[in-house]
């Protein structure tokens, strides 16, 4: 009799009191409206599923926990490169850093070529190898980076590895035993298991970075898995990019690294060396880094973009897997669109999340309707992510052109202002149009209907 009491009388009313809790949780949180919608919409129409979600995965800034994290130097870091320019189309501020000059930029726009040079980066380390990737394949790539790893870890070189604890979920710590044996150390960062209310497992580290000897360094969109690359070429790979760069910059990806270890691993790395002038023949390739996420105050790397695409004379081209954006980034596409300028966007026909797929169907059908270019790779996954304005400026990065990755995750990205490496981002985005076709406008059916339902929990992809 006592239990059912309990159950009729005093659960629902615990249960009532507990959703008033959350609802003024999520109401007192620093959200866009839609975002705030979805979660309420969520938590009250299916609370057995938008609760357990939102104590999962709620949170968006962290602030409190974000506070035992080491901030990202930004514009306090003006001493640590000596080739620095202080005018800049972005200020140094909170996640955007200073302009340097006296870099080197190589694109890799293959696996083959991305894995090689990555090796070779590897097995020439005399000091120091920074990574830190999303994920990384138990596969013939994932082995022979681990491998080349415990090499220069077994002669004495600190070797660090930090993966994302949801990307690499599938990866057993006996993986690395050959690695840590050999004194190299792997952590991971945000374990998913975790405090209610808390939001970890929604704030996932998507920063890509290999960096050796705090000098040379590859980032970009590719993880250290098969589909992205590999040591043969192969048709079925994904269509993915990043970046090689030598000289200053380096410094400032060297500090995102150090402060992220400092938070997964709880240990702080030793001083590196001062970065000096580089070495000829280098270029005087300017570029700026630019990081987002819960240990930056500020939607550092999407308001970049935005105000590139509000600041756009010509063209606006993006190169992006997903496309989710929240109504701000939208309209600023569309308000391009009607000023003339030239926008296009180049997705993947068919990606390798299906529920993203249907949910941007709306947003593109918007773009189209607005002008705006819409082209579809048909031949296999493109993961790849860019942004090229004028002839003036390129960004290559982490980020997806989605919610997740500019509102919630942890991102790096380049703003690149050297003439030579945007002509070839441009050349580049120009050969992965030949392989695209138009998107065809769909006819309105009930597919409609699933799409806007969709759209209503874009927040939450």
């Amino acid at each position: 009799m006592i239990i059912d009491w309990l159950i009729i009388n005093l659960l629902p009313s615990l249960g009532f009191v507990f959703a008033l809790f959350l609802l003024s949780h999520i109401l007192r949180e620093r959200r866009s409206p839609t975002s705030t919608l979805a979660w309420l919409m969520g938590i009250v129409f299916i609370p057995y599923v938008g609760v357990p979600l939102y104590l999962i995965l709620g949170g968006r800034k962290m602030m409190r926990k974000a506070d035992t994290k080491p901030a990202l130097p930004g514009y306090a870091s003006l001493s640590a490169c000596e080739h620095q320019e202080t005018a800049c189309p972005f200020d140094p501020a909170n996640g955007w850093y200073p302009v340097t000059s006296n870099n080197r930029i190589a694109l890799l726009s293959k696996g083959d070529q991305a894995f090689h040079e990555i090796i070779s980066l590897i097995e020439g380390a005399k000091r120091s190898i920074f990574i830190t990737t999303f994920l990384i394949g138990n596969d013939e790539t994932g082995r022979r980076i681990v491998a080349a790893l415990s090499r220069k870890a077994s002669q004495g070189v600190n070797v660090c590895l930090l993966l994302d604890a949801m990307g690499s979920a599938k990866i057993r710590r006996r993986f690395f035993k050959s690695l840590e044996k050999a004194g190299g150390r792997v952590a991971f960062f945000m374990p998913m298991l975790h405090l209610p209310f808390r939001g970890r497992a929604n704030l996932r580290n998507h920063r890509k970075m290999v960096i050796v000897d705090e000098k040379r360094a590859v980032i970009g969109g590719m993880n250290l898995a098969t589909e992205y690359m590999g040591p043969q070429a192969s048709q079925n790979r994904w269509k993915d990019l990043s970046l090689l760069i030598d000289g200053a910059a380096t410094a400032h990806l060297t500090e995102i690294f150090r402060a992220d270890w400092r938070f997964a691993s709880k240990e702080d790395l030793p001083a590196g060396p001062s970065f000096g002038p580089a070495p000829e023949p280098f270029s005087n390739a300017k570029m700026q880094l630019v990081a987002s996420g819960p240990d930056v105050s500020n939607d550092s790397l999407r308001n970049a973009i935005i105000t590139a695409i509000f600041r756009a004379n010509r063209r606006v081209w993006i190169v992006t897997p997903y496309f989710v954006p929240d109504e701000l980034f939208l309209e600023a596409l569309c308000i391009a669109a009607a000023r003339q300028i030239d926008v296009s966007l180049i997705a993947p026909q068919k990606s390798n999340h299906r529920f993203a797929d249907l949910v941007r169907e709306g947003y593109l059908t918007r773009l189209q309707e607005s002008g705006v270019d819409v082209r579809l790779y048909t031949p296999n996954m493109l993961h790849a992510k860019a942004v090229l304005v004028d002839e003036s400026l390129a960004i290559v990065g982490s980020a997806n052109m989605d919610m997740r990755s500019l509102l919630l995750n942890y991102e790096i990205a380049m703003l690149i202002y050297d003439t030579g490496t945007i002509r070839q981002v441009d050349a580049w985005m120009q050969e992965l149009k030949t392989d695209c076709t138009i998107r065809e406008p769909r006819p309105k059916s009930m597919r409609d209907l699933i799409e806007g339902v969709g759209r209503l929990f874009a927040p939450l992809l």
